[in-house]
C-alpha cells in the first residue's frame, strides 16, 4: 500500500477538522477525495504531505510515517495544493529546473526530466515565459509538473483542474489517468464528472468524519432508499390508482399527462404499471426510470439539501 491513514485526528482549539478517519490508497489506484468545503480534505492532504502535524492517529506514505520520517515521505510524494504557490518572476523551465534541484537532481538527468514534464503537461510553447505572464490554467500545469518532477510514488492533488478550460481539463485528466497506472494518485475535486472519468475508488468526508469509502461502481447504491419513475400518458389519469400499487410511496402530477412515481427499493414495478395502464385503457406514451447520479449520493451523504 502507498498511503495508509489510520484513526487520523486534527484538532484546532475545540474544532475537530479531521475526526478519526481511516482509509488506504494503493499503488496503481486513483482515489477521489471528496467532501463539501470545510470537510477536512485539505487538512488531511497537508498532514499526508508533512505540512502540518496530526493531533493523533497516523499517516504512512510509501511505508514512511509522516511524523517519524518526514524527509522520506517528501521524497516519495508530489503535492499540488489548492492554492498553487509559484515563483511568478521565474521562467517556466527555470522554475522546474529549480524544483528538480531541490530534490537533488542535476545534470543530464535533470534536463531530461524537465523536458519530459514540459511535454507531459503541455508547456512546450510556454517554457520560456515568466510564470507571472501565464494564464491560471497554464500556472496550474506548472504546478502539476512541479509535483511530478522527482518521479514520486504518490501524487496528492488538491483540485488539480481548477482554472482549466474544457480542452485543458481533458488533457490533464489523461495525464492523471496515465500516472494512475503506476502510481498512487489521490485528488480532491467538486466535479463529479471527473470522479466518474478518473477514479477507481472514492472516499467522502463530511465535517471531519468518513461517510463513504467505496468503488465508484458501488457508490451509487450506498444510500439509495427509493427510486423515481416518470410516466407520460396521452391524457390526464386517475393517479390515486397508481398509489395503491405495492412499494409506491408518492405520485406527483407534473402536468399534461406527466406523472412522477416515487417507490421504495425492493421491487421493479414497471411491469405492474404497464398492466395497470392496459386494464384502465390509458395510453402510456413513455416511462423513464431516473438514474441515480454521484451528485445525488454526495448530497445525501453530506447532508446538504
Amino acid at each position: 500500500m502507498s498511503v495508509l491513514v489510520e484513526n487520523l485526528v486534527k484538532v484546532y482549539g475545540t474544532q475537530h477538522a479531521v475526526d478519526s478517519i481511516s482509509f488506504v490508497a494503493n499503488k496503481g489506484e486513483i482515489m477521489g477525495f471528496l467532501g463539501p468545503n470545510g470537510a477536512g480534505k485539505s487538512t488531511t492532504m497537508k498532514i499526508a504531505t508533512c505540512y502540518i502535524p496530526p493531533t493523533s492517529g497516523s499517516v504512512k506514505v510509501a511505508g514512511y510515517d509522516v511524523v517519524e520520517s518526514p524527509i522520506d515521505v517528501k521524497r516519495n510524494v508530489g503535492y499540488l495544493p489548492e492554492h498553487n504557490p509559484l515563483y511568478l518572476d521565474m521562467y517556466v523551465k527555470e522554475y522546474l529546473e529549480f524544483s528538480g534541484s531541490v530534490h537533488g537532481m542535476k545534470g543530464a538527468k535533470l534536463d531530461a526530466r524537465v523536458k519530459e514534464m514540459i511535454e507531459t503537461v503541455g508547456l512546450t510553447l510556454e517554457q520560456k515565459k515568466k510564470i507571472g505572464a501565464l494564464s491560471k490554467g497554464y500556472r496550474q500545469r506548472v504546478g502539476l509538473a512541479q509535483a511530478m518532477i522527482h518521479d514520486p510514488q504518490v501524487l496528492i492533488l488538491d483540485e488539480p483542474t481548477t482554472g482549466l478550460d474544457p480542452n485543458q481539463i481533458i488533457e490533464i485528466r489523461t495525464v492523471i489517468k496515465n500516472l494512475g497506472k503506476e502510481k498512487t494518485v489521490i485528488f480532491s475535486t467538486h466535479i463529479m464528472q471527473e470522479v466518474q472519468a478518473l477514479c477507481d475508488r472514492v472516499v467522502i468526508i463530511d465535517k471531519g468524519k468518513l461517510v463513504a469509502n467505496n468503488k465508484v461502481s458501488e457508490l451509487k447504491n450506498t444510500t439509495q432508499t427509493r427510486q423515481v419513475l416518470t410516466l407520460e400518458f396521452s391524457t390526464e389519469i386517475d393517479a390515486t390508482t397508481i398509489k395503491q400499487l405495492e412499494t409506491v410511496l408518492e405520485v406527483n402530477h407534473l402536468g399534461k399527462g406527466n406523472y412522477e412515481v416515487i417507490c421504495s427499493i425492493g421491487k421493479d414495478i414497471r411491469a405492474d404499471l404497464f398492466k395497470l395502464a392496459s386494464e384502465k385503457g390509458w395510453t402510456l406514451l413513455g416511462m423513464k426510470q431516473e438514474e441515480r447520479s454521484l451528485e445525488n449520493v454526495f448530497t445525501e451523504l453530506t447532508g446538504k439539501k
